[in-house]
């Protein structure tokens, strides 16, 4: 299973909110590259780096951010917030995101996000299914769709989509484990996905669980900056 830091972006800084409340923004650090430095020093490939700035006004806006991580790191970013047009995309893949990932605009534009897997293919474009109460939500989450989660995923399962975020939005960044019970049961129900889980995590147990499973990868945000798995263990982990 990869392991998969989070960069959460508002005005250039690195932080973390919880249940996707802009009102409870913590910044951590001034410098999201020194973070992302970090993760890289301790053995880390990859990156979920999101836009929150973006996701809120609909359209990429801390593009800068990510070209700086990717210029100088060597992380695999997967980049998403406010992607909601060609140029959008366009913008992230040349400024270094190795891999998009469309959430509201997969609600709102599903004729534009299914052109984007065509031509950029699956294992460029990921699913964001972003869920609260098993609802989709949307615009940085705040909205709610009257999508139900996993409909929605099989929906794009039959367009081709491989990779799909699910972040429970109750959990996110509330430190209390992730929602074991919605990830088993999209991986039993939406066969052959690659399903990454996010929100929630809070220990470094809860990793080999959701490995069990059989998630993908796992995103990892508020634990490592309140220091609830540090980035050591990570990196002990990965070597084995």
């Amino acid at each position: 299973m990869r392991i998969i830091p989070a960069i959460d972006i508002i005005e250039g800084k690195c932080v973390r909110l919880s249940k996707g409340d802009y009102n409870t923004k913590k910044i951590y650090n001034e410098n999201p590259l020194e973070v992302a430095k970090s993760f890289e020093a301790h053995g880390i490939e990859y990156l979920h780096l999101v836009d929150l700035d973006g996701a809120k006004s609909s359209r990429i806006i801390n593009h800068n951010v990510l070209e700086q991580i990717a210029l100088k790191t060597n992380l695999k970013i997967d980049f998403g917030g406010g992607l909601k047009t060609n140029e959008d995309l366009k913008i992230a893949f040349e400024s270094g995101a190795n891999q998009i990932t469309g959430g509201s605009i997969a609600v709102k534009n599903p004729t534009l996000f299914k052109e984007w897997i065509n031509q950029y293919g699956t294992d460029k474009i990921m699913l964001g299914a972003d869920a609260n109460n098993r609802k989709i939500a949307v615009s940085g989450w705040l909205e709610e769709s009257k999508e139900e989660v996993i409909p929605f995923i099989k929906s794009y399962q039959i367009e081709g989509i491989s990779y799909v975020i699910c972040t429970d939005i109750a959990k996110d960044g509330m430190l209390e484990g992730p929602s074991f019970d919605l990830y088993k049961e999209i991986i039993i129900e939406c066969e052959n996905i690659k399903l990454i889980a996010s929100g929630g995590i809070s220990t470094f147990d809860e990793l080999p669980k959701l490995a069990e499973l059989g998630c993908e990868g796992t995103i990892i945000g508020k634990a490592i900056y309140e220091g609830r798995i540090t980035l050591k263990q990570l990196e002990k982990h990965i070597s084995n």
